[in-house]
C-alpha cells in the first residue's frame, strides 16, 4: 500500500484489527492518549490510531529497529519528547500493522 492511502482506509484497517483482537477476552476497547481509538489488554493500552497512523507499545530495542528500517518512528504525543517504547507506523506500512499490534499485545500483556 502506498502512503497515499485515504484516512478512512487507516480507520477501517484499525477497526478490522480491533475486531480481531477483541475476540480475546483480555482485550478491550478504549481510548489511547486522549480521545484516540485504542486497544487495551488487562486495562493497559497497547495500540491506538493517531492521525491515521498505528501507534504501538513495544520494547525500546524493537522501536529502535523499526525506526532504523524506516518502517516506523518514535511516537511523540505532542510535547516534543518522543517516547522510548512507543512507535508510530504510517499507512504506507499498513501491511505490517497486524504483526506489530500482535507484538504490542504480547509485550504489554506480559507486564
Amino acid at each position: 500500500m502506498t502512503s497515499e492511502a485515504e484516512p478512512h482506509e487507516a480507520r477501517e484497517r484499525f477497526e478490522t484489527l480491533a475486531t480481531r483482537f477483541l475476540s480475546d477476552p483480555s482485550v478491550g476497547e478504549g481510548t489511547g492518549f486522549g480521545a484516540m481509538l485504542g486497544l487495551r489488554v488487562d486495562g493497559r493500552i497497547f495500540a491506538m490510531l493517531v492521525k491515521d497512523e498505528l501507534v504501538v507499545k513495544l520494547p525500546r530495542a524493537r522501536v529502535d529497529e523499526l525506526e532504523g528500517s524506516g518502517i516506523g518512528a518514535r511516537f511523540d504525543p505532542g510535547h516534543g519528547r518522543p517516547m522510548k517504547e512507543w512507535a508510530t507506523v504510517p499507512v504506507s506500512h499498513m501491511g505490517d500493522w497486524e504483526q506489530l499490534a500482535t507484538e504490542a499485545l504480547t509485550f504489554v500483556g506480559r507486564r
